[in-house]
């Protein structure tokens, strides 16, 4: 049977079975060989500080050893100075775990440098590590999250949401996880007259780093997407669907501190979405209400009895994200052929 023969559809299949497997193949591999390299650095990091603390030597050492090993490794880059005394450091953070076969002996040795300089401590390395295998962060994107202290706002929000007793369990957790307190929006470049409507056209125009911020997962359906209830059209500011939680996500945007009555409208919101566009198989729609700032004890109330999954957190409208990030997501217009939205 010649190639001609079979059938599209099949041979489709089959050549993305043999491209699946190239790339599995080609990940471990890459794996493989950095994990290797990191135990090698670690290992070198150990005979520089160990000879140091036992023998008394300086810094010059370091700096003699470099070029000894540059002579006789002349292929092999990482041996400057300055990396050796990277490794030293590499080895001091891990030297009472090692490197345990987890994320953090698996992430390019670039990001280990930049965890070792702006994290404080091993689980909040371990976080990262785990981000980025699981979201393919570049080295300026880690950058920008960890300026943005991304992990203290990760699930922040312990009493700013009713997701333990809306949801279940495992979709709690992860609810948990997407939830940020604050959300940053540094990037908008909009003053303090602003009204609700300008922050969301602005959200919209900025969408690239909005999906940034917002986190991976993110889809966006709509803006002032509209449901009709009785014969009245009610507008919801932002819709995304989350494709781990298989939910929809509503997102309300106040220009003034949270009140009660914010809940009780997106409450109305999530049960139209669940009856009239939530599909068979999605889970429950969660609603997250940003506001210019929140009570803890007023969300508290407000949510107790309320009967749909909600979470409240504040933004800030301060420092700004990094040039070097354009470039890094879709452009506006790219993300809008797309999605198929209008402006």
């Amino acid at each position: 049977m010649t190639r001609s023969m079979i059938p599209a559809s099949e041979y489709s299949h089959f050549l993305g079975e043999i491209q699946s497997d190239i790339r599995s193949a080609r990940l471990r591999s890459f794996s493989s060989l950095n994990q290797h390299l990191l135990e090698l650095y670690w290992r070198i990091g150990r005979s520089i500080a160990q000879r140091q603390e036992a023998q008394g030597w300086g810094d010059a050492v370091i700096h003699r050893l470099s070029i000894d090993l540059r002579r006789l490794f002349p292929d092999q880059s990482g041996f400057s100075k300055t990396n050796l005394f990277r490794m030293r450091q590499f080895f001091k953070a891990y030297r009472h775990v090692g490197i345990i076969p987890n994320a953090l002996g698996i992430i390019p040795w670039s990001h280990h440098l930049l965890l070792l300089d702006k994290s404080e401590t091993l689980d909040e390395r371990t976080w990262y590590a785990e981000q980025i295998l699981a979201q393919g962060w570049s080295h300026r994107v880690l950058a920008h999250q960890i300026e943005s202290r991304l992990y203290q706002r990760q699930g922040t929000s312990i009493k700013d949401h009713n997701f333990e007793r809306t949801l279940p369990p495992a979709q709690s957790d992860l609810a948990k996880e997407i939830l940020k307190d604050p959300y940053h929006f540094d990037f908008l470049g909009i003053g303090p007259d602003m009204r609700e409507r300008d922050l969301e056209r602005a959200l919209i125009h900025h969408v690239q780093e909005f999906l940034l911020e917002l986190g991976t997962g993110f889809a966006f359906i709509g803006r002032q997407y509209a449901i009709d209830v009785a014969g009245t059209d009610y507008f919801i500011d932002l819709l995304f669907f989350h494709l781990r939680l298989r939910s929809l996500i509503a997102i309300d945007l106040k220009l003034e501190a949270f009140r009660p009555e914010h809940a009780g409208k997106m409450n109305f919101y999530l049960s139209a979405l669940d009856d009239r566009l939530r599909h068979e198989h999605d889970s429950l729609s969660i609603g997250i209400l940003l506001c210019k700032e929140k009570d803890r004890t007023t969300v508290e109330y407000a949510l107790r009895d309320t009967a749909k999954p909600i979470g409240v957190s504040a933004y800030r409208l301060t420092t700004r994200l990094p040039k070097e990030l354009k470039g890094i997501l879709p452009d506006l217009e790219q993300f809008e052929r797309t999605l198929r939205i209008k402006p």
